[in-house]
């Protein structure tokens, strides 16, 4: 399933400058490293224990289960070039704002006698970054995937369909349906 916060995270990683480390031993090292070197601490995030967080440092075990590498390499990208993601986030939210590209079933409230029924929609439009301002904001305040699709769903009725304020007044989107999502910065 296609979620908001996961696309936006998708979207601040393409500003990524550097490659995020491919092989279970350097992702651990990296975690190890960003943990202040405490195994421990690396073990208890990932729900591993310590002595094999310490031969995955040492490249004794080389391939992790399925589970763990995804647990793994999701907790890398979250941590991977913090200062690079800050950037991109500011930019968006200040001055380029994001461009969002979605296909999902839009339904709106309407003024008596117009039609609002839901019907599939395949948009590719740009946001003003106060659009993505508060998408970011929002996705670092920890909403819920439903308040982060309300959030967009404002966003697209504010820039596409209302016109930003030129037509359509009262008009409200609702996002439902979510069959493709890509945001990019």
């Amino acid at each position: 399933m296609v979620t908001v916060g996961d696309e936006l995270d998708k979207a601040v990683q393409g500003a990524f400058t550097r490659p995020i480390p491919k092989s279970a031993g350097a992702q651990m090292r990296y975690l190890v490293r960003q943990h202040q070197r405490s195994t421990r601490r690396v073990a208890e995030l990932l729900g591993i224990s310590q002595r094999t967080v310490e031969r995955y440092v040492k490249n004794q075990i080389k391939r992790p289960r399925p589970h763990l590498a995804d647990r793994l390499k999701r907790e890398v990208r979250m941590r991977w070039q913090p200062q690079i993601r800050a950037k991109a986030k500011q930019a968006a939210a200040t001055t380029g704002g994001i461009m969002i590209d979605v296909q999902a079933r839009f339904g709106y409230t309407a003024a008596p006698g117009s039609t609002d029924d839901a019907r599939v929609r395949h948009l590719t439009l740009a946001l003003p970054p106060q659009h993505a301002a508060r998408l970011f904001q929002a996705q670092q305040d920890g909403l819920t995937e439903d308040q982060l699709r309300q959030i967009a769903a404002e966003a697209l009725g504010e820039v596409y369909f209302r016109d930003s304020g030129r037509r359509a007044h009262g008009l409200e989107v609702e996002l439902t349906d979510l069959l493709d999502l890509e945001f990019e910065l």
